[in-house]
């Protein structure tokens, strides 16, 4: 399948490669755990939670402004660059991070803005799929992409661990005295996505901007009248993609909940030490990775709702049985959470693919900015979920401290993604959408 793809889709999938870096690291497997261990304090889990939903609100604020500024200026490259930059800034002063309580906001505030230009790079990135790929291909494009995320995060995983977290003296004489080893793990992560972030920049480049063609810009009151507007002229033009963000944006927090507090619960509920949970992490990337390319086809053949559909239900059920066999110890997460892991990038990119299929012609930014903003107006949902049914978990055992019901979160996210399928399924899948006039390379 893959071999009749040019460089230019290699280009643009090397980006969620690099990507890793943030999403399998940072958010999920290192970071998330190191920031709610016990030298952060007892309420580190749920100050995540809150941090994070925090972050969701500043990019429903921000995103229609990115996506709509991106096409006016005809420069989606160029945004995806700036935003990129400033998520390997981010991921570099990770650093300073050192393990102590004092210091608990200030990686919580580091990780959220990492998330909120992370999400904002997304936009523009999503929004060149239609530079590489047809109506023909675009599910094994945007299959390739995430694949290559989950594959990239294996590669990661294991340098990360063989290299820094599992030696006794690591790397450049690096230990884990001061969370070192962790640290160290930030600066080479910051440098990892900005190398792979290079191939899409200096292929994909933005075409030159003529002076009589550029639109004016404007402001954020301004872009937000554009965006009920354009609300308003899709739903005209067609509901089905409007119920289609409204379903998606609630299901893909969901998706995003299962991986952000998987390494927090593997650590905190099943007793995985660091290194534990990277190699837990390792596995689920090589069964998220084949899965989500294997998925890709599926797309192409059978449509990308049966793919969404088929997904949720499997997320919902593995989910549900994680919780109910909690006390069965870490085989159950094992098991369990690599059936998770199996199900949820397939979700991800038949949702991106899904979109891809029925956006009008032209206006890729403005959508996926609509899409981000539609995903990240709810995106307080597992977060907040996740930190309630916690405290509601809490309360019902009589905890002493809440993070002692840790494995009451994992009803929270399933309850988003139980939402989410619910709400898909009245969404028409209808047609797929014609060729394009311009040819995707390679």
């Amino acid at each position: 399948m893959s071999r009749r793809f040019g460089w230019p889709v290699w280009a643009w999938g090397l980006w969620d490669w690099g990507s890793a870096a943030f999403n399998a690291v940072i958010t999920t497997f290192v970071f998330s755990v190191y920031i709610t261990s016990d030298s952060f304090g007892p309420e580190a889990d749920t100050s995540l939670g809150w941090a994070l939903a925090g972050a969701g609100v500043l990019v429903a604020v921000l995103a229609p402004v990115s996506g709509q500024r991106a096409d006016r200026s005809g420069r989606p490259g160029r945004w995806l660059g700036l935003n990129t930059l400033v998520v390997v800034v981010l991921s570099a002063a990770l650093f300073l991070v050192e393990p102590r309580e004092d210091l608990l906001w200030l990686g919580l505030l580091l990780l959220a803005a990492g998330n909120v230009f992370f999400e904002l790079a997304s936009v523009n990135y999503n929004a060149l799929l239609h530079r590489v790929s047809t109506p023909a291909t675009v599910g094994r494009v945007s299959g390739l992409g995430w694949g290559l995320g989950y594959l990239g995060g294996i590669v990661l995983l294991l340098v990360v661990y063989l290299g820094l977290i599992s030696p006794e003296v690591g790397l450049f004489g690096v230990t884990d005295a001061d969370g070192l080893d962790v640290r160290v793990t930030m600066l080479f992560c910051a440098g990892w996505t900005l190398v792979f972030s290079l191939p899409v920049l200096l292929t994909l480049r933005d075409a030159p901007q003529q002076a009589p063609g550029r639109a004016p810009r404007v402001g954020v009151v301004e872009s937000y009248r554009r965006l009920f507007a354009s609300v308003r002229e899709l739903w005209r033009e067609d509901p089905r993609l409007v119920r289609f963000l409204g379903a998606s944006a609630v299901f893909r927090d969901g998706l995003a909940g299962v991986f952000t507090f998987g390494g927090v619960l593997a650590a905190g509920t099943f007793g995985f030490s660091d290194g534990d949970v990277i190699v837990f992490g390792i596995a689920a990337n090589v069964v998220a990775g084949v899965s989500t390319i294997a998925a890709g086809w599926l797309d192409d053949r059978l449509g990308p709702k049966r793919v969404i559909v088929g997904s949720l239900v499997a997320l919902v059920v593995s989910g549900t049985a994680v919780f109910v066999l909690h006390d069965g110890g870490r085989g159950v997460f094992w098991g369990f959470g690599l059936l998770l892991s199996a199900f949820v990038g397939p979700a991800q990119s038949a949702s991106r693919t899904f979109l891809a299929r029925i956006i009008p012609a032209g206006r890729e930014g403005q959508v996926f900015g609509l899409y981000a903003t539609t995903g990240r107006a709810v995106s307080f949902l597992a977060p907040a979920a996740f930190s309630l049914s916690i405290l509601a978990g809490a309360a019902l055992t009589g905890a002493a401290r809440t993070d002692d019901a840790q494995y009451f979160g994992v009803l929270g996210v399933v309850a988003v993604l139980l939402l989410g399928l619910l709400l898909m399924l009245p969404v028409h899948a209808g047609p797929v959408a014609e060729e394009r006039t311009s040819p995707a390379p390679g």
